[in-house]
């Protein structure tokens, strides 16, 4: 029998994942905690320890969960920053989760794009107290505008296909631009400088950490509204709220938080919020921040369920190549991930 130690786990983690691996041969022991060095000890005598975006998969976590016995990383979610891929080669297999619904997280980009430009949660919270004046609640035309995408993956592709259908002008940058895509590329500088809207959907890693700071902010129109639905790090939230307070930027839509991990996916509402930046930008009138939702579909619940499960399954039932494997091995995740033939070790 294969057991599997959940971290993190939610309610509707523990529904997903009992509904899909009811006949898979596995194990499931649900763990509300984080991993983190003092819970690794928790994993001891289990083979496979599945995490989430805010468990800590360093360097001393990985020699915890290998002494203990797990020989198997799987992440139930496409970003893998959190975990040192490096220091796992030859010890620790980890495998991830590279596309669970695009559309929901495009989707949950765009709801949050309406809903600061029409202003719609402040009409929303008005008129529940029966006020239906209309004072402060003029917006704008999604029409004509050009919006910047940073990222132009699954997700990002889908997103710019949304925002032609609003008839606004695409532009996008990537280090890797999609051949044939009829996307009209552009430099960073020249993004910064024409749009209108920008929304990040690119990974985080060292290269694109902060790519929102201080610089790019002042190279922005005035007025430009921010969205990020990949990862907080790509966003030096201080600089963002200098550049709120100083008018340069008109909104921010966030959907992920730098310092989300101790506070993200928890009812705060009865405690008083150690995080001062994040209470200031929350309350700020022309900011809107969720916690992390735009993944929470049923749809994309039940795919991160499934190919979770056959990301571990293939490791102990096929031979040669891992399901969806991350891997050191050449130096370069992402290149070694598209060449591979074989597991990584």
């Amino acid at each position: 029998m294969i057991k599997v130690a959940f971290f993190d786990t939610k309610a509707y983690d523990k529904e997903s994942f009992e509904k899909a691996g009811r006949d898979s041969g596995l194990t499931f022991k649900f763990l509300e905690t984080k991993l983190t060095e003092d819970t690794a000890e928790l994993a001891k005598g289990y083979d496979v320890v599945c995490v989430f975006v805010n468990d800590t998969v360093n360097e001393a976590v990985i020699d915890k969960l290998y002494e203990g016995g797990v020989r198997l990383i799987a992440l139930r979610c496409a970003g893998y920053n959190n975990v040192d891929i490096r220091h796992a080669y030859g010890k620790v297999h980890v495998v991830h989760v590279p596309a669970y619904s695009p559309y929901a997280v495009a989707e949950h980009t765009a709801a949050l794009l309406l809903t600061s430009v029409r202003r719609i949660h402040k009409a929303y919270n008005r008129t529940r107290d029966f006020n239906f004046s209309l004072g402060g609640l003029t917006g704008f035309d999604l029409h004509g505008k050009t919006v910047g995408v940073i990222g132009t993956g699954k997700i990002g592709r889908i997103f710019i296909d949304i925002c032609r259908g609003f008839g606004m002008r695409v532009i996008a940058y990537d280090r890797f631009p999609a051949e044939g895509s009829g996307i009209e590329y552009v430099s960073l500088d020249e993004l910064f400088d024409q749009s209108d809207i920008i929304s990040l959907h690119c990974p985080l890693t060292e290269e694109t950490r902060h790519l929102i700071n201080a610089e790019a902010i002042e190279k922005m129109k005035k007025g430009a509204v921010i969205l990020n639905t990949s990862r907080g790090g790509l966003i030096d939230a201080e600089a963002l709220l200098a550049g709120i307070r100083a008018r340069k930027v008109g909104a921010a839509c966030l959907d992920v938080y730098e310092e989300e991990a101790d506070v993200f996916f928890e009812d705060r509402s009865g405690h008083i919020l150690d995080d001062e930046l994040l209470s200031r930008l929350i309350s700020m009138p022309n900011v809107i921040v969720t916690s992390h939702q735009a993944f929470l579909t049923e749809e994309a619940l039940e795919n991160i369920a499934d190919t979770t499960i056959a990301n571990i399954l293939s490791y102990y039932e096929k031979d040669g190549l891992l399901d969806n494997e991350l891997c050191y091995r050449c130096g370069n995740i992402e290149k070694c991930k598209k060449a591979r033939k074989e597991r990584c070790f």
